[in-house]
């Protein structure tokens, strides 16, 4: 089951208590209480995995590592380690304690949500013309403590659209076994299903029918969804009687809904190769010469043109 939202509360590090020491040397007597470390901050990580979120249903709290405190002969304590929780890209956090608002889009970008504390002083730095031999230290200080409301926002690299039951959710299976529904029906897929190949996040948006931006069938709750896609793969079924009325079809209820849609990058795929010949496939393909975009043609049941779309698939770049 796919978690897409979770609540967390993150606390930074305390920082160390610093010491309160002297030499026992002679000739070197005074004050040689080090430091307390820094207490160690709690970073929030955009990974690829769309499963990241899984790991926080048991346990909502995480703190960061305390620093260390100070000791004898100048020795300050080690800064507590940083804590790196991974979310998949495309998370939305709310910082519930502050009402910050903030979004992860690229795998690999890192932002700091509570910062440790800071370690406080040994008597060493005390120390001065008028105060040879202080006592007084600090203590660490508290890291920040925050609550946090996690969501995510689907953001796929590659977005599966076209008419219900042409085929999108058998592809989606085959590609990433991602075991979404599958039957032949329309609607038969009622939420977005994700897969991952090889890093490539596969959503497969809920069939789209004439009407939809305006709230017919299931309306513009999976629109919403193609807008975070990078990619566009539309799909038509090869048994259709009419291919290039389905794509216009599509392609409609995107431009009414947001122009920005029909910028995306976008490529045809022709479904369920292995129902129809291959005269039927040509006739298909002049038809949609005018659309002027690349077509490639697929049957989860031929080998070579699932490992053609494989090939395809390697050449796209994951941000």
């Amino acid at each position: 089951m796919l978690i897409d939202n979770i609540s967390l509360k993150v606390s930074g590090g305390h920082g160390g208590v610093g010491a309160s020491t002297f030499s026992g040397v002679k000739m070197t007597l005074g004050p040689t209480g080090g430091s307390g470390g820094r207490g160690g901050s709690v970073y929030l990580e955009a990974v690829v995995d769309i499963g990241a979120l899984r790991k926080y249903r048991s346990e909502k709290s995480f703190r960061a590592e305390d620093g260390r405190d100070g000791r004898s002969a100048l020795r300050d304590g080690h800064d507590g380690q940083d804590l790196i929780l991974p979310v998949p890209r495309g998370t939305w956090v709310k910082n519930l304690t502050s009402g910050e608002e903030f979004e992860l889009t690229k795998s690999g970008e890192r932002i700091l949500i509570a910062k440790g504390g800071k370690g406080g002083k040994g008597n060493y730095q005390y120390k001065s013309s008028t105060n040879t031999s202080p006592k007084q230290f600090q203590s660490g200080l508290p890291g920040e403590e925050f609550d946090l409301h996690l969501e995510l926002k689907l953001i796929a690299d590659i977005g599966l659209i076209g008419l219900p039951n042409v085929g999108k959710s058998s592809f989606l299976n085959e590609m990433t076994n991602s075991q979404s529904r599958v039957a032949n029906y329309p609607f038969t897929t009622l939420e977005p299903h994700l897969g991952v190949y090889h890093d490539l996040i596969l959503a497969d948006i809920p069939g789209i029918i004439e009407g939809a931006s305006s709230g017919k069938g299931l309306g513009v709750k999976f629109l919403r969804h193609i807008e975070r896609t990078k990619t566009l793969f539309h799909f038509i079924d090869c048994g259709t009687d009419d291919a290039l009325r389905d794509y216009k079809i599509i392609r409609k209820e995107l431009g009414t809904y947001s122009k920005k849609l029909l910028k995306k990058s976008e490529y045809i795929i022709l479904s369920k190769s292995d129902t129809v010949d291959e005269k039927k496939i040509a006739e298909i393909k002049k038809s949609l010469k005018s659309v002027k975009k690349e077509i490639l043609t697929v049957s989860i049941h031929n080998f070579d043109q699932v490992k053609a779309v494989q090939v395809f698939l390697s050449k796209i770049k994951v941000d």
